[in-house]
């Protein structure tokens, strides 16, 4: 990753500097997002400030900034269109209780599991992400209604503007560092815009590109503080089933794609954020959101990477960009309306180049196959799906993998003893993945009377070694061959239906270790 990081400590004047720089690019992603719902941009903008406000506060990692995303947005589409969007906050109330839940059973220590090669597919696949939705801001409403890339001198001002505050984010820190270089790019662009009167679409000029044709003129983004409403739905189970599916999607999507952004975040300052107090924070959050009329959100990958590239690194420099936002709303609306879209778009390409792992270009050619096919994966399921569904199958892929290289770990080295017994000293785990190559380790045939199978550096994982070593003992039976098993655990032992009177016992040397089955569960 490029390391745009100007400062590993926290201050507060990085904190409100970079919080101020968060808010304004909070805008046109909250508008965004809430379109994407089918609710009004109020909404969206609402839940920005609820959510960063919230997390900031009590969330577990300080500096990760949270709000309404576009994961969540096209969960909510389906229940808004049917039910409307009273029944959203319901949803969004009852998908941070279950949020809450999580962390109060501690359940986001799981997010440690997920393997390298996911991480580095999901930074990938949501750089890739952050890119493609950029290109919107390329196109314009024509004169039929209809969204047209740009043309012309329209387009070649926006490609130079969105140039000019590139270089002003990668030169100025070779100057200074005592204001973030971002907000200096913003200010330095919107300033030449309107100074100059040069041909730029604004935020405002977005926001009415997303209006019917009859709201356009009057569009704004001037709001009141959000007020508290209790959802007008029906307090019945009917309404409760009717939510239900999409809460829970909204809780997963929501702790996974925060849960794996405080990842990233943990990697990029040398830290640790804390996975269980995040799944309380965004459970709370969204409860909130419900309540005061937001449409809930997660974190933000991209607007936590422009507050750690600026400097934001504790709790204030959430809380600025949610206040600084809110007061936006309530008194300065015009000033964030008149923000060049160029300015915005250069912020986010930095953050796209910032986030991409460049360095898994080269991990490619070091790793095996198998982790490169997972990084590969993930990146294309995030671009082409969902995050979640992209977690979910890069994990199931690695555990696949993890099965099968295990497989034949393992071993066994054979040899005679003075007795004329044939020892077979076993080495690895047998489990499901290693069955089939366990069954080919013995010859049956040709073994004397005798035959002794040592589990003193193996173990057995599930049922299915139990049922492997069953299934062997029946076969040296068979061969009218006597069959000694040592050092195997007393749960083993108990779950053997066949091979158990083979077992010889040795209370000193014996381990002690559980199987996973059913029958004991």
């Amino acid at each position: 990753m490029f390391d745009l990081i100007t400062s590993k400590d926290s201050n507060v004047k990085n904190d409100v500097l970079s919080g101020i720089t968060v808010a304004l690019a909070l805008v046109p992603e909250a508008v965004a997002f809430a379109f994407v719902a089918g609710v009004e941009p109020m909404i969206g903008l609402y839940a920005a400030f609820m959510m960063g406000l919230i997390t900031s506060a009590i969330g577990g990692r300080p500096g990760m900034i949270s709000g309404a995303t576009g994961a969540m947005a096209v969960v909510m589409v389906a229940l808004v269109a049917q039910h409307g969007v009273q029944y959203l906050f319901a949803a969004v109330i009852l998908a941070g209780l279950l949020q809450i839940m999580c962390g109060i059973f501690k359940l986001g220590k799981f997010i440690r599991l997920v393997p390298y090669p996911v991480m580095l597919g999901f930074v990938n696949g949501l750089a890739i992400v952050i890119f493609l939705a950029q290109l919107g801001q390329f196109k314009v409403t024509n004169a039929a209604g209809e969204l047209q890339w740009m043309e012309g001198t329209l387009l070649y001002w926006m490609l130079g503007l969105v140039a000019l505050t590139m270089a002003i984010i990668y030169l100025l820190p070779k100057l200074t560092k005592a204001v973030p270089a971002s907000l200096v790019a913003i200010i330095t662009v919107t300033l030449l815009v309107h100074g100059l009167d040069l041909e730029a679409r604004t935020v405002i000029d977005f926001v009415r590109d997303l209006l019917p044709a009859d709201q356009r003129d009057s569009a704004t983004l001037a709001g009141e503080l959000p007020s508290f409403a209790i959802p007008m739905v029906p307090f019945t189970w009917e309404t409760f089933m009717i939510i239900l599916p999409t809460s829970v999607i909204l809780c997963l999507v929501g702790l996974i794609e925060s849960l794996l952004t405080l990842s990233l975040i943990d990697e990029m300052t040398d830290t640790r954020g804390r996975g269980n107090k995040e799944c309380v924070g965004q459970g709370v959050a969204n409860t909130v959101n419900g309540f005061f009329g937001g449409m809930g959100g997660c974190a933000m990958i991209g607007q936590s990477m422009i507050n750690i590239n600026s400097g934001g690194r504790g709790r204030l420099s959430g809380i600025t960009a949610a206040v600084v936002l809110l007061g936006f709303i309530l008194f300065a609306a015009p000033l964030i309306e008149m923000i060049p879209l160029a300015a915005l778009v250069g912020v986010m390409f930095v953050v796209v180049i910032a986030t991409f792992e460049w360095a898994s270009f080269r991990i490619i050619r070091g790793v095996n196959k198998e982790d490169a096919f997972v990084l590969f994966l993930v990146t294309g399921v995030t671009v082409i799906a969902d995050l979640a569904i992209a977690v979910v199958v890069g994990v199931i892929v690695s555990a696949l993998v993890f099965a099968w290289k295990h497989a034949r770990h393992i071993e066994a080295k054979s040899h005679v003893d003075n007795d004329g017994w044939k020892v077979y000293e076993l080495d690895g785990p047998l489990f499901f993945g290693s069955v089939s190559h366990f069954k080919d380790l013995f010859d049956i045939a040709n073994d004397p009377q005798d035959v002794v199978i040592d589990f003193k550096e193996s173990r057995i994982w599930d049922s299915s070694g139990i049922d492997a070593l069953d299934t062997l003992a029946d076969k040296y039976e068979e061969q009218g061959k006597k069959l000694h098993i040592r050092h195997i655990s007393d749960e083993c032992r108990s779950l053997l239906r066949k091979a158990d009177k083979f077992v010889e016992i040795n209370v000193v040397e014996d381990p002690r270790y559980r199987v996973a089955t059913d029958k004991l569960a």
